[in-house]
């Protein structure tokens, strides 16, 4: 089983910048496709970005095109979330998935979960 553990966020003042960290246990990490996603109170959970395999191509949600960036580092099993020009309605626990293909947006294509880390805009 793969574990994902997150960690980089907190507070930050809108138009900030924050990096948040997806670190992955094992071996098998780097052959699976990983994806971020977000939830903020009250709203559904929402697809961020996602990264290939092999780092070769990407996907982003129309909301975060722009500002965000994900990336991986392989030999690490890491994967990153840099975040830019971020805005209050960015707010949310980001969360990422391990285990995805295709570049998926949808959650039920990811086979691994971390615990969550809060992201919070505000002035």
């Amino acid at each position: 089983q793969v574990l994902l553990g997150e960690s980089g966020g907190g507070l930050v003042q809108p138009g900030g910048s924050l990096r948040v960290s997806c670190a992955a246990s094992g071996r098998t990490f780097s052959i699976y496709d990983i994806g971020w996603f977000r939830q903020a109170p009250g709203k559904e959970r929402e697809f961020v970005a996602a990264i290939a395999w092999n780092g070769g191509a990407t996907a982003y949600a129309d909301s975060v095109k722009g500002r965000f960036t994900i990336s991986r580092d392989s030999a690490q099993n890491t994967v990153y979330l840099q975040m830019n020009s971020l805005k209050p309605e960015d707010t949310a626990v980001y969360c990422c998935a391990g285990g995805g293909w295709g570049l998926s947006h949808y959650p039920r294509h990811y086979a691994y979960w971390g615990q969550g880390n809060q992201v919070t805009v505000s002035s």
